[in-house]
């Protein structure tokens, strides 16, 4: 078992023949604690409405710029049949934290989506109250996520505010979709500013303290709409994030994220952990590919129809922008045999060891 030293030991290594030890390491276990199969859950971007000011997204509420849109039932219903036709085992509705999608519309839909395409349902809406969430579950959704970006109490303030009059711990949040009886997973960025080796190596801790079943790990890119990425980009902005000394810094690339995938299934060997987009986004050749080879074992195609693609910029340039959900399945099932690997059937649940 690793402990928090040895964790920051590997964050920090740079020699690439050591790299190319722990991520075979990750991915023997991948292959003795979840098997060969690559699960495939379909991602849907169902709103790109938000109240919150998250600092890092290019859909907070206060980005002028931001298109929004909010699907509907029937565009919903549309996309659940085509993930069926894929043979994807789960759709993944994700959404801003919109306030527009009220409580029963979404439990109908999740209702209709049972009983039409029978997949499992993982939603991603934010924050929402213990009566919604807890009619969702009864509804039928599966699993919900919930990612807490960074165990560091400070700098998650300053990248995520709270709204007015509240306080939002998110670690007691995710303990309480696992109460309701919800799958509940979560997650990092890599590359905050002021994220130091220390503090995402808290991270990784965390992850098998609060026993996840699923762990999404991406790098920050930055969005020029953004306090934060524009601060990173062009020097402006009214927040000052923090500035950290020479080579404590986390660097938001691929490498950084690949290390944290590999540490991740060291520490929790039977979770679901997806190799991201936002990692394709940054290495476009090889970074989905690179990810599974580090220990990941699900991939989430993006189902959102074109005409919303564009809109649901959390942050530019994203990967899925040019990918059909047709060809990204045709070239999945063929990159993945050539890997020694294939698509899992099924929900793709954990299995507990």
């Amino acid at each position: 078992m690793l402990d928090r030293d040895a964790v920051i030991a590997w964050l920090r290594e740079s020699d690439q023949s050591r790299l190319f030890e722990l991520f075979a390491w990750a991915d023997r276990v991948r292959h003795e604690s979840v098997g060969d199969a690559i699960h495939l859950r379909g991602l849907l971007e169902v709103s790109s409405f938000c109240v919150r000011q998250c600092a890092y997204c290019g859909i907070n509420a206060t980005n002028r710029t931001a298109r929004r849109f909010r699907m509907d039932r029937d565009e919903i219903l549309a996309a659940a049949r085509e993930a069926k036709g894929y043979g994807y085992g789960t759709i993944v509705m994700q959404g801003g934290e919109d306030y527009g999608i009220k409580a029963e519309w979404m439990a109908d839909i999740i209702r209709a989506m049972k009983q039409d395409v029978g997949l499992a349902i993982t939603l991603s809406l934010g924050e929402r109250r213990p009566d919604e969430l807890k009619l969702w579950k009864e509804a039928g959704a599966d699993r919900y996520l919930l990612r807490f970006e960074t165990s560091d109490p400070a700098l998650y303030r300053l990248i995520h505010p709270a709204l007015p009059g509240g306080f939002e711990d998110r670690i007691q949040q995710i303990r309480m979709l696992q109460e309701i009886g919800y799958e509940a997973g979560s997650g990092v960025m890599v590359g905050i500013p002021g994220q130091s080796w220390d503090s995402l190596a808290d991270d990784i801790m965390l992850f098998s303290t609060l026993d996840l079943d699923m762990i999404g790990v991406g790098p920050y890119i930055p969005h020029p709409d953004t306090p934060m990425g524009a601060w990173m980009l062009e020097g402006r902005g009214e927040v000052a994030f923090p500035k950290l000394p020479e080579g404590e810094q986390v660097p938001g690339n691929a490498e950084t994220a690949f290390k944290v995938i590999a540490l991740t299934r060291l520490l929790c060997p039977d979770s679901n952990i997806p190799s991201t987009t936002a990692i394709a986004t940054l290495n476009r050749e090889g970074g989905r590919r690179q990810g599974l080879m580090c220990g990941a074992n699900v991939v989430m195609p993006n189902l959102t129809p074109a005409k919303y693609r564009e809109c649901y910029e959390i942050y530019p340039n994203k990967a899925t922008l040019v990918e059909t959900a047709g060809v990204c399945a045709r070239n999945l099932k063929d990159s993945f045999e050539q890997m020694g690997r294939f698509i899992g059937s099924g929900a793709g649940g954990r299995v507990r060891h």
